[in-house]
């Protein structure tokens, strides 16, 4: 999977998605998105790349990146946390109502929010209703996504071992990036 980078520089993400400001430090600026990931990997806080990644990727992609971070490595996942990247990958090999709504009940009603639940949570959150109730819809805010992927990578992140998290983190950053360069 690849898309199209969507944004011709960093600060059309941070305009596009405000929310930016509250989960990083780095301030925006008129580099092309991924030379300021790149910047961000080198930095003091890289995984501030993770974060800019989130909110680069178009939803699916975000989604399909969380996913492959959260299970990368042979991670262990408990069945719970499988079932809900099962039910997230659903809805990004079929973005339809049905899919997306399963991973949003799956999501929300994990006990713990662990980076699978992030997952379900992204993509849940990803377009149509956050309610429940179909009478009384509530548009999904378009940052959630972003958020909720950037939740999952990081939650992924502080389960890896600190000797690994470097080389890690790398590849989780690469991932995102691939996921719109080869595009």
């Amino acid at each position: 999977m690849s898309a199209r980078l969507r944004f011709n520089t960093a600060h059309e993400v941070y305009e596009a998605f405000p929310t930016v400001y509250e989960d990083m430090t780095a301030s925006p600026t008129g580099d092309p998105p991924l030379r300021f990931v790149e910047g961000l990997s080198r930095s003091e806080t890289p995984e501030e790349a993770i974060t800019f990644c989130a909110y680069m990727l178009p939803r699916r992609e975000a989604v399909w990146w969380a996913h492959q971070c959260v299970t990368y490595n042979g991670a262990e996942l408990s069945q719970e946390e499988r079932d809900l990247v099962t039910v997230a990958e659903s809805w990004v090999r079929e973005p339809d109502e049905d899919h997306r709504r399963s991973a949003l009940v799956a999501g929300m009603n994990a006990p713990i929010k662990t980076p699978g639940a992030w997952v379900a949570l992204a993509a849940g959150w990803s377009g149509g209703s956050m309610a429940m109730d179909a009478e009384y819809p509530v548009p999904a805010p378009a940052h959630l996504t972003a958020k909720a992927s950037n939740a999952a990578v990081l939650g992924a992140l502080a389960r890896v071992d600190v000797g690994r998290r470097a080389e890690i983190l790398k590849a989780y950053v690469n991932g995102g990036v691939n996921l719109v360069s080869a595009a």
